[in-house]
């Protein structure tokens, strides 16, 4: 899993790199920062000068990233040494692992860079007050696919296919990632997570149709039960047992039953 993950995630940070620098060149002391330092695809930050103006950092800047992080090691700990190999030990522990790195990691990173005067905008976004899937999807959850995506499938092919289609097509190819990084290394589960991504294709086209709209959805309350119940409810066809069984459990030193 960690190295067809960790092959495409430097692939695309090679694609990026390439098409933002163009013919001019750049330090090695940036191409490091931005392949090795974060894991966003906007590479435009790290090709700057740095500023010398930092906007104010809070402390509840910090700590919010930080006690993520600290909660999310206690649920790995959790699902590693209490509670018995199960999907639900599974879970627990997939949960507290993106908390601890999506959540923690990654927003202590990216407050650590913008003190130092690179401005980076941050991985997650707040994604539970999302009120629809294309904000959910588009602007809060891992904005690093998403501007990956923006820049290389929805914007070449939107002039085509219309702005609707042409998310539909980011999502087939999200569920193609999802299924070479997740049923791939588990042998199993084949077609599960490129169906929950074709589901959330789809949420996004009822949508933007004139039925969603007049039903309300893609704004306010209904819209974010919407999303919640499209993006929550299929979650296991995206982590489906047997990664959970084959993968992240053994990742976790736990003897999985049958």
């Amino acid at each position: 899993m960690w190295l067809i993950a960790g092959a495409i995630f430097f692939g695309c940070k090679a694609l990026t790199w390439h098409n933002a620098l163009g013919s001019s060149r750049a330090s090695a002391a940036k191409a490091f920062s931005y392949f090795c330092l974060w894991p966003g695809m906007d590479p435009r930050p790290f090709l700057r000068t740095p500023s010398s103006f930092v906007p104010a950092i809070r402390f509840t800047d910090w700590a919010f990233p930080l006690g993520n992080a600290v909660v999310g090691a206690i649920l790995v700990g959790l699902a590693a040494r209490v509670l018995p190999a199960s999907l639900l030990a599974g879970w627990v522990g997939m949960f507290g692992f993106v908390l601890v790195m999506h959540f923690g990691a990654f927003g202590l990173l990216g407050l650590c860079w913008r003190a130092a005067g690179v401005p980076l905008q941050p991985i997650m976004r707040a994604p539970i007050l999302a009120r629809s899937l294309a904000e959910f999807w588009g602007t809060r959850w891992n904005t690093a696919f998403s501007t990956l995506a923006r820049g290389f499938v929805l914007r070449p092919l939107a002039p085509r296919l219309g702005i609707g289609w042409a998310m539909f097509c980011v999502y087939l190819v999200s569920g193609a990632l999802h299924e070479a990084v997740i049923s791939v290394p588990a042998r199993a589960g084949f077609g599960l997570p490129i169906a929950y991504f074709i589901l959330q294709g789809l949420g996004s086209l009822i949508e933007r149709s004139g039925g969603g709209r007049r039903a309300g959805l893609g704004k306010g309350v209904r819209g974010r039960c919407f999303t919640i119940a499209v993006v929550a409810g299929p979650a296991f066809w995206l982590f489906h047992p047997a990664f959970v069984r084959n993968v992240f459990l053994p990742m976790l030193r736990l003897k999985v039953a049958g």
